[in-house]
Parts: structure tokens; sequence; C-alpha cells
């Protein structure tokens, strides 16, 4: 395996703190699914992704590049939503939500 693949899965693991179930009962519920841009259906690209950590978390290793794609978006996205961080109590945002579609609750600490 590449090294540039390496720091891809480790990134990933640190930008995503939620388990494979605390996402799957995120994911189930309807907070999760009025938050985040759609792309002309439905369901938001940030609640489609968290079906796809869903996955890539119970596998935990033969990822396709497909796989590692998706792995630098989530990454991406986490770093970036995070620096956008509100000001005051974050526990019932749509912003907190959004990033718990991607797998990252900001109220968890390490």
């Amino acid at each position: 395996m590449s090294e540039e693949r390496k720091i891809i899965i480790r990134d990933f693991k640190q930008a995503v703190n939620m388990t494979p179930k605390q996402l799957q009962n995120w994911l189930d519920t309807d907070d999760s699914k009025v938050v985040g841009q759609k792309d002309g259906n439905d369901e938001s690209i940030g609640h489609k992704s968290g079906k796809y950590i869903v996955k890539l978390l119970q596998r935990q290793s033969d990822y396709s590049e497909d796989d590692i794609a998706q792995m630098q978006r989530v990454i991406s996205y986490v770093k970036r939503h995070s620096a956008q961080r509100p000001s005051g109590e974050v526990k019932n945002t749509h912003w907190r939500f959004s990033l718990m579609n991607w797998g990252h609750d900001p109220l968890v600490t390490a």
C-alpha cells in the first residue's frame, strides 16, 4: 500500500469519530434528513455520504479507489466545515447535524 493511501486512511479514521452503529442510528433520524445540500433528489449529499461511510467503517480494509476518493471528500468536508463553527451552543444546530451526516460529531472529545 502506498504511503499516500495509508495517510488518507489514517486521516479518514481521525476525521470520522462516530462508530458505524452511532452513524447509522443518526442517519435514521429526522434531524439528519433535513440538513445538507440536495443534488436534485430528496436525499442530501451528506446523508448519502453517511451511508457510504457506514459501509467503509464496517469493512476496515480492501478499499477501492472510489473508497479512497470518498475518504478524501470526508476529510476535506470535516476540515472545511469544522472551521466554520458558529459561536455559542452548537448541540442542536444544522452545523453540527451536517457534520454528523459525514461521520463527525464535533461534541465528541478524544
